[in-house]
């Protein structure tokens, strides 16, 4: 049985350190949170794009119908991404549709904003208002 077909379309996923690793070798990162999740802390890399996956709104959470137009608006095909959230969830998601999409090389960050801060990796976070 030849599974390459169902292979081409499997997401990668990948721990914070590995993605870390990734991002300092050239991989873009590409946090899928709302706008107001990423300004409340995200993950300190020089290269990155905040393009929410979901919109919060009063009936509850929305996909951004948007999403895959903004991306390739922004990015190529063949860039490096890894795809990142608050715990993993969303970003699963995100990167499902930007592999169906045709997009070669992109990678899920397991457990997410969350994750990354629990290792002690760096984070980007607003400074307070006294």
């Amino acid at each position: 049985m030849n599974s390459q077909s169902s292979a081409a379309t499997e997401v990668v996923t990948v721990d914070v350190l590995v993605a870390k690793g990734l991002m300092d070798s050239g991989y873009r990162y590409l946090d899928v949170r709302t706008v107001e999740e990423f300004k409340k802390g995200h993950v300190d890399v020089s290269n990155i794009l905040n393009i929410p996956y979901l919109f919060i709104t009063p009936e509850g959470r929305v996909k951004n119908p948007e999403f895959l137009e903004q991306v390739m608006s922004v990015c190529s095909k063949e860039d490096r991404l890894i795809v990142g959230c608050q715990s993993g969830v969303r970003s699963l998601a995100a990167t499902s549709d930007l592999v169906s999409a045709g997009f070669k090389d992109v990678r899920d960050m397991g457990g997410g904003y969350l994750a990354w801060v629990g290792n002690g990796l760096q984070a980007t976070k607003p400074k307070e208002e006294l």
